[in-house]
C-alpha cells in the first residue's frame, strides 16, 4: 500500500504534466480504436464468409448479367446443395444522395442460403408472399427511421418500369438482423419476380449466383466444374469462394491493412517518443530522492518495480481513456454511416489488443527509467544534489 502511495504521488506532482501525458496516449489509443474498429468492419464480409459458399459472377465483368437459365443448370451440379442469385437494383430513397444498397433476390432460396439473417417468422412468412414487399436490415431501417409496415418509395439509378418512371413502391414487410454483431445489416431485399417483370429492359437476367457446396472440401471440384460447364459459352463464368470474392472486392479500394498499420504505428511511435521521454526526465528529476529511498532501506528491485508500475499505469489511464472515446465515436458514427458501412464494432478482440499495446507501451516507456533508478549508486546521487 505505502508503495502505491509513492508512485501516485509521484505520478501526480506535476499534474499539467501528467495532464498532456495523458492526453498523447489519449489520441493514440483514441486513433487506434477507431482505425480498427473500421478496418474489422471493411473486413466483416471475409470474415463472416461461410466456409462452403461459392458465388459465381460473368467470367468478363462482375456488372455482366448472366442468364437466369443458369440458375438450373448449377442446381444440377453434383456437390452442389443450395443455390439462389441476386441483382443489384442500384437503389435510393427520394434523393440520389440517399443511397440504399439494394438487392433483388429469390426470398427461399436466398434466406436458406443465407442462414446468419434473422427475421421473426410472421414478417419472413408476410414478405414471402408479399411480391411487392420489402425485407430491411436493421441498420438501414434505424438511419431511415422505418419499421414494419412502412411504405416507402425506392428509386433506381439503373433501371425504369415498363410504365415510366425509376420509382418503386414497396411495403415493409420485416426487419432482419446478424445471428453475430459484426454482420452487415446495411443493405434490403426485394423480390426478383417483381422486378424482373416490372423493369423495361434486362429481363430474365440475373446479376450474380450465390451456392453452397455439401461440403467446403468440394469447393475447388465444384468450381471448376461450374466454370467449365460454361466454358467457350456468350456469357462465360467465373467462380470462387465467397471469402476470395469479398477480399478481391475490398481489394479494389487499396491495401486497407498496409493503411492502417501505417497510420497506427506513426501514432504509436511518436507517443513512444513522447511518453519514454517524459518518464526520463521525471525519473532523472528524482535523483535524490532515489537516493534517500535507497538509504531508508529500500531495494533497488523494489524501486525498479515502482518505476515499471508507474509507467504501466500513465499508459493504462491514458490507453482505457482513449478506448472508451473510441467507442463513443464508432457508436455514433455507426448510425450516422448505416448507408455506407457494414456494423462498426469495437469488438473484445480490439480491446484485448489496445490492452497488450498498453501494457508493452508502459513497460517500453519505462524499462529504461527503471534500470536507471536500479543502478543508481547513493554516493553519486548525492554529489549530484
Amino acid at each position: 500500500m505505502k508503495d502505491f502511495y509513492l508512485i501516485y504521488k509521484n505520478l501526480t506532482r506535476k499534474k499539467m504534466r501528467l495532464f498532456l501525458t495523458t492526453f498523447a496516449i489519449f489520441i493514440a489509443f483514441l486513433i487506434f480504436g477507431a482505425i480498427m474498429s473500421l478496418r474489422s468492419a471493411l473486413n466483416a464480409g471475409v470474415e463472416m464468409s461461410a466456409d462452403n459458399r461459392l458465388v459465381v459472377v460473368h467470367k468478363t465483368s462482375f456488372t455482366n448479367p448472366l442468364p437466369y437459365a443458369y440458375v438450373n443448370k448449377v442446381k444440377a451440379i453434383e456437390g452442389v446443395k443450395d443455390v439462389t442469385h441476386a441483382n443489384w437494383f442500384g437503389g435510393y430513397y427520394k434523393e440520389p444522395r440517399n443511397q440504399v444498397v439494394s438487392f433483388a433476390v429469390d426470398p427461399q432460396s436466398y434466406m436458406t442460403v443465407y442462414p446468419e439473417l434473422v427475421v421473426e417468422p410472421e414478417q419472413l412468412s408476410r414478405w414471402y408472399k408479399n411480391q411487392t414487399g420489402i425485407l430491411v436490415g436493421e441498420r438501414i431501417a434505424i438511419a431511415n427511421n422505418w419499421k414494419v409496415g412502412d411504405r416507402i418509395p425506392l428509386s433506381s439509378n439503373i433501371f425504369s418500369q415498363k410504365t415510366g418512371g425509376q420509382t418503386w413502391e414497396f411495403e415493409i414487410d420485416g426487419i432482419f438482423k446478424g445471428n453475430e454483431e459484426k454482420i452487415d445489416t446495411s443493405y434490403v431485399l426485394i423480390h426478383y419476380k417483381y422486378f424482373n417483370e416490372t423493369q423495361s429492359w434486362g429481363g430474365d437476367s440475373i446479376g450474380w449466383l450465390i451456392l453452397t457446396t455439401l461440403d467446403a472440401s468440394l469447393n475447388e471440384q465444384v468450381a471448376k466444374v461450374i466454370d467449365s460447364e460454361f466454358a467457350n459459352s456468350n456469357n462465360e463464368t467465373d467462380t470462387s469462394t465467397e471469402q476470395a470474392f469479398n477480399k478481391a472486392f475490398i481489394d479494389q479500394i487499396g491495401n486497407i491493412g498496409l493503411i492502417i498499420f501505417g497510420v497506427v504505428f506513426m501514432a504509436f511511435f511518436t507517443i513512444l517518443i513522447v511518453v519514454g521521454n517524459t518518464m526520463v526526465l521525471a525519473i532523472r528529476e528524482r535523483t535524490n530522492e532515489i537516493a534517500v529511498l535507497k538509504t531508508l532501506g529500500f531495494a533497488s528491485s523494489r524501486i525498479f518495480k515502482m518505476v515499471l508500475v508507474e509507467s504501466c499505469l500513465l499508459a493504462f489511464l491514458g490507453g482505457l481513456l482513449g478506448i472508451g472515446g473510441a467507442f463513443i465515436i464508432i457508436k455514433g458514427a455507426s448510425e450516422q454511416m448505416a448507408r455506407f458501412l457494414p456494423n462498426l464494432v469495437l469488438g473484445s478482440d480490439v480491446l484485448l489488443q489496445a490492452l497488450a499495446y498498453m501494457l508493452v507501451l508502459g513497460l517500453i516507456t519505462g524499462i529504461a527509467p527503471a534500470i536507471s533508478a536500479l543502478r543508481l549508486n547513493i554516493v553519486t546521487a548525492f554529489s549530484r544534489g
